[in-house]
């Protein structure tokens, strides 16, 4: 394993139950990138996405691509705690099994195309060598906004 899933939250901005990578298991910078998400039953979105047959949705498997995609092209950005990639384009969606609780997700994604702000991957994840989804995707570097500090709460006056 090369990153755990500490190591990505310092990388992401995603959380729980958002985050939809676990650990990265193979990088090769500016090329390729390869992440695991073990889906589990008490993931949040399997109390409505068909209860009585859970299956993960479609858009997080896809979701799963961009976040292991951010991952990788966020190594390779100078100041990227001050950019984020935000999804430009979805194109050549294919999903081929369903995916289940107890399945080990692998996301493998190459570059196909990077300029300075704009890159294009095309993602394909799996279960037991099985191809579940694959899709092209297209992401734009943005800066991110400055987080907000908290509120300071407003104690009464005596």
């Amino acid at each position: 394993m090369i990153l755990d899933t500490n190591a990505i939250q310092r990388i992401l901005p995603h959380r729980y139950p958002f985050l939809m990578v676990d650990a990265i298991l193979e990088m090769e910078p500016k090329k390729r990138i390869v992440g695991v998400k073990n889906v589990t039953i008490n993931e949040d979105y399997f109390v409505g996405h068909f209860p009585s047959q859970p299956i993960m949705p479609g858009v997080l498997i896809i979701e799963s691509i961009a976040q292991a995609a951010a991952v990788l092209l966020l190594q390779e950005v100078e100041g990227a705690e001050g950019k984020l990639p935000f999804l430009a384009a979805i194109e050549s969606v294919r999903f081929r099994r369903p995916v289940v609780p107890g399945d080990q997700l692998i996301v493998e994604v190459t570059v196909l195309k990077s300029r300075s702000n704009f890159c294009q991957v095309k993602g394909i994840a799996k279960v037991n060598g099985e191809t579940a989804a694959e899709a092209v995707l297209s992401c734009l570097m943005v800066d991110r906004e400055p987080v907000a500090a908290a509120p300071v709460p407003v104690t009464a006056q005596k």
